[in-house]
């Protein structure tokens, strides 16, 4: 299965919104700060309503730790990026693919896009839009990878 990496993720309530995704899907949700709130925020906890003991919650202090934690798993790393080289539903998910979302103001550094397999984007139909917000742009793409890796039913 798929997992969900948020490098330096900046609101509280994007978080806990992807954080109740990542419970109903059973599907791990990986933090690397820093953070822009604390893991206690008020906002993160109230958006995850009280589905936060079905989270498998990985933090991360920093992109060293959690390049290191990532290396003893194996996998490819994913970079969704509003200039990803190739559409989300076009790209070919693997079960053990961890898909990287930067945050909100900034998405993925230079750095982090150079160091993934590939790099995918959500199109947008309007060229005045520049983005989904975050946690739509997660909810879209771990589910286009649960479709296609046969993990909805």
């Amino acid at each position: 299965m798929p997992y969900v990496v948020l490098i330096n993720p900046q609101i509280p309530p994007n978080t806990g919104n992807i954080a109740r995704t990542c419970a109903a899907t059973a599907t791990e949700l990986h933090l690397v700060g820093p953070l822009g709130f604390e893991i206690t925020d008020r906002y993160l906890k109230r958006a995850g309503l009280d589905y936060w003991p079905y989270v498998k919650l990985h933090y991360h202090q920093s992109l060293e730790d959690f390049q290191t934690f990532h290396s003893q798993r194996g996998g490819r790393w994913i970079g969704f990026s509003t200039s990803g080289r190739c559409s989300y539903v076009s790209f070919p998910f693997e079960n053990n693919d961890w898909l990287l979302f930067g945050s909100e103001t900034t998405g993925l550094s230079p750095h982090v896009l150079k160091a993934c397999a590939e790099t995918v984007c959500i199109p947008m139909a309007s060229p005045g839009v520049r983005s989904l917000n975050l946690s739509v742009s997660v909810a879209v793409g771990l589910f286009e990878a649960r479709r296609q890796l046969g993990q909805l039913g």
